[in-house]
């Protein structure tokens, strides 16, 4: 019934009669045998103790951390209701001017960071990359990989540090985080201040430090970040507030905000202004509206607007290392885009087994995370452990792999410089004589995003050996899946990309003989179906793809792909943000409810024991249950003689209780209080607090003559909650909960003449570890899938390996 749901749910027992628990026990028996009549009445309220099978901690960046869930719901109480009368015209005038002036500062704000993170990587990667090839032209190998070796462990130390020490929910994507966070659970610094900086310098050292990772999964943890910290609606602790910004102190504006800069995050990542506001539309957000939308596409045109005027300031030569093209656009350059029946077939081919490659890709990623977490676990020196074993790992690899490559005579019709000049150019020169390059030097020696680029050229055709671009896709695959997981942030969307242009280039060499489309175009394809069967989303990848090669000849075919790889991985496992949303133990609802649902009703799953109070009650009562408990929301019911039978008033929060109490509106009698009492608090008090500081039970002082006196609860209690009856489906209630974001749901009695509540629901009683563990002999659909699928993914390595 009444838990403490999704934060603090701790181990707080009751003692329940013996008869109770047995007749409880034997009416599940009943149920399951198919003896019992579903519709029977109940003639008391269901009272069997069940203990919780989830945990209510979760993994946030790469430590433990407690969660909650968040009040999407609008709370309809007699202070709201009067706050919403009193409002004048210049009032609601100021609520929508504030709304889109913050879509304006958050697009702005995200916009200058997404510049300052390229603008930073392409200095710091380009001076790095620039040394290193200095001294490999004077024959100096040894120091040029230390000199090489040395920065990146340097730079990923620094980038572990700061995660270890300073903020560790800014480790890994932050993607999972803010898809959770929208969908309504909460956690300790998920987007807090700390997070935002770690977030930014962290990623820069990340990125420049040569991980397989890249900086646009961390920008929209970093978006999210900024509009979070401008809708905290002011801090009252350093006086930064005035009432017009109260309207902001809930978390149904707050989830809006949030939502524009996360796709204000993308848009900053990719260039791509359209395919943001579709990524917070299909991957992001749980909620979605018109008006959100128009707020959206203004905040991502404002990142394009920021973007531009960067672009032209740079042109002139003042950023240093960083160029036009230090924010990502890849000219794929096809004119005429003409495809037979055998391009068609090659097309299908390669988005299928870019899924099965795809699906493979996340089954693995689960398996690293998972160890890497017993890892992090042992504290920060193991954490930065981890991170300097990888970019040594890492080092080695990008250093000493081009020395297995042959060199390449120079191409005599290209039109590039050969070998490059510069320290990412196309024909890296390193070991090779004059007029000769290094294929895999190329690709290694380079920024990611350049590298990227070198594969999607639409010049470069058979410059790359069959056999180079075999070691790098088995390279960049095995580091993306061993990466991912460290402690520092790191984004998913870079490394699936260049592996999957690279598997696009080697699949275009081998049906060459059947197929005339370009060898670019080929390596776009291929990152389209490693996105489609890594990652699950279709349009907003699709979008994103053309908005970055800037050709809309490309639809048909990318969008071919993309629905093929996806198709197909799905037929295998979750997209990777799903997994990692259960590794971290983030309780996700899903859109949809699970089948095994619809054989369970809504009292079925609801646990004990049911905290009530009085819609007068005393002091001492509510002060007692709030220590005694971390629930945060409570019953209230009218008993006589202030009606003639037990009702259900409604659904007080604990965030409000904690206000009475310290504001201490008690009075002798148990009697209505006298609106005159409330004038000494305002909406701005029941109003959420910024960054987790709310009041705490411990810093309310109460005597013991107060303990006796009464308060009326009436006022603060929601008196609409949103309630089931105790036989409906399972499966109907959980899509009630996530379709209204709400945090808790009444289970009210089907037969009069009982209790008017048997108990609430929360986000923790839809989830499956909650309900199979209650029923065990219920195996989900995912279970019987998760067999066949494990079976499947090993059998395809084991081909692999042999």
């Amino acid at each position: 019934m009444n838990k403490e749901d999704d934060v603090n749910r701790g181990d707080y027992e009751h003692d329940i009669e013996i008869e109770g628990l047995l007749d409880g026990y034997e009416e599940n028996r009943r149920y399951w045998s198919g003896l019992s009549d579903r519709s029977m009445s109940h003639t008391k309220p269901l009272l069997v103790k069940r203990t919780n099978t989830t945990s209510q901690i979760a993994i946030v960046g790469s430590n433990l951390s407690p969660i909650e869930s968040l009040d999407y719901e609008i709370f309809y109480n007699d202070i709201l209701k009067h706050d919403w009368r009193s409002r004048q015209k210049h009032q609601q005038i100021q609520y929508t001017v504030l709304k889109w002036g913050f879509a304006l500062l958050i697009g702005l704000g995200t916009g200058l960071v997404g510049f300052f993170n390229s603008f930073a990587v392409e200095n710091i990667s380009g001076f790095k990359l620039l040394l290193t090839t200095t001294l490999m032209t004077k024959n100096r190998y040894l120091e040029a990989f230390l000199a090489y070796a040395g920065v990146n462990i340097c730079l990923a130390a620094a980038a572990a540090a700061l995660c270890a020490f300073i903020a560790p929910a800014a480790a890994g994507s932050g993607i999972p985080e803010v898809k959770a966070y929208l969908n309504g659970v909460d956690a300790h610094y998920i987007l807090a201040p700390s997070t935002l900086l770690v977030k930014i310098f962290g990623s820069i050292l990340g990125v420049s430090a040569g991980f397989v990772v890249g900086k646009e999964g961390p920008m929209v943890h970093t978006g999210a970040c900024i509009a979070s910290l401008l809708g905290q609606g002011g801090s009252r602790k350093y006086h930064l507030t005035c009432s017009w910004l109260r309207f902001f102190k809930n978390d149904r504006d707050r989830r809006d905000m949030i939502t524009c800069g996360a796709a204000a995050g993308v848009a900053a990542a990719f260039r791509a202004p359209v395919g943001g506001v579709l990524f917070a539309l299909e991957e992001a957000a749980s909620w979605w509206r018109s008006a959100l939308l128009w707020r959206t596409f203004f905040t991502t045109a404002v990142v394009a607007v920021v973007l531009r005027v960067a672009i032209q300031f740079c042109a002139t030569g003042k950023c240093g290392l960083f160029g036009a093209g230090g924010l990502i656009l890849y000219d794929v350059g096809s004119a005429n885009i003409t495809y037979s029946a055998s391009d068609i077939f090659a097309v299908l081919l390669l988005g299928a087994v870019g899924g099965i490659l795809g699906s493979i890709y996340n089954y693995l990623v689960d398996k690293v995370v998972r160890t890497y977490s017993i890892i992090n676990e042992k504290g920060p020196a193991f954490k930065i452990s981890l991170v300097v074993t990888i970019a040594l790992l890492t080092s080695c690899c990008f250093y000493f792999l081009p020395w297995v490559a042959h060199c390449i005579p120079c191409p005599s019709s290209s039109t590039l410089a050969c070998p490059s000049v510069d320290e990412s150019g196309e024909y890296q020169n390193f070991q090779c004589p004059p007029g000769y390059y290094n294929d895999l030097a190329s690709l290694f020696l380079n920024t990611n995003d350049d590298a990227i680029r070198n594969l999607l050229s639409p010049k470069i055709t058979k410059e790359f050996h069959i056999s180079s671009l075999f070691i790098y896709f088995a390279t960049i695959y095995c580091l993306g899946i061993i990466t991912y997981g460290i402690a520092i942030p790191s984004g998913l969307f870079i490394p699936v990309i260049l592996a999957g242009a690279t598997y696009g280039r080697l699949v275009s060499r081998i049906f060459e003989p059947i197929t005339g489309l370009d060898r670019g175009l080929f390596a776009l394809l291929g990152a389209a179906s490693f996105l489609g069967g890594t990652m699950r989303m279709t349009v907003s990848i699709c979008v994103i793809l053309l908005e970055l090669t800037n050709d809309l000849l490309l639809l048909p075919l990318v969008m071919l792909v993309l629905l093929v790889s996806k198709t197909v991985a799905d037929s295998f496992n979750k997209g990777v943000y799903d997994l990692i949303l259960q590794i971290k133990g983030l309780p996700y609802l899903e859109a949809h409810a699970e089948p095994y649902m619809k054989n369970l009703v809504a009292r079925d799953v609801v646990s004990g024991p049911l905290i009530t109070f009085s819609g007068i009650e005393k002091v001492g009562i509510i002060w007692h249950a709030l220590n005694a408990t971390g629930h945060n929301g409570f019953p209230v019911i009218d008993e006589p003689p202030l009606t003639e039978a037990p009702e259900l008033c409604g659904v007080v929060l604990r965030s409000h209780l904690l206000v009475m109490l310290k504001e201490k509106i008690f009075s002798n009698d148990k009697d209505f209080i006298n609106q005159s009492s409330f004038q000494r608090i305002s909406t701005l008090d029941f109003g959420k607090a910024g960054s987790g500081k709310g009041i705490k039970l411990e810093d309310i002082d109460i005597d013991e003559e107060e303990m006796d006196m009464y308060v009326d609860l009436h006022p603060i209690t929601n008196a609409s909650p949103y309630t089931v009856v105790e036989t409906m489906p399972l499966a109907k209630a959980a899509i009630i909960f996530r379709q209204h974001g709400l945090r808790h749901m009444c289970v009210v009695p089907k037969s009069q003449g009982r209790p008017p509540v048997v108990g609430i629901l929360t986000r923790h009683d839809f989830m499956p570890e909650h309900v199979l563990g209650l029923y065990p002999h219920i195996k989900s659909r995912k279970q019987h899938l998760g067999i066949s699928v494990k079976n499947i993914i090993s059998s395809v390595l084991e081909c692999c390996i042999h």
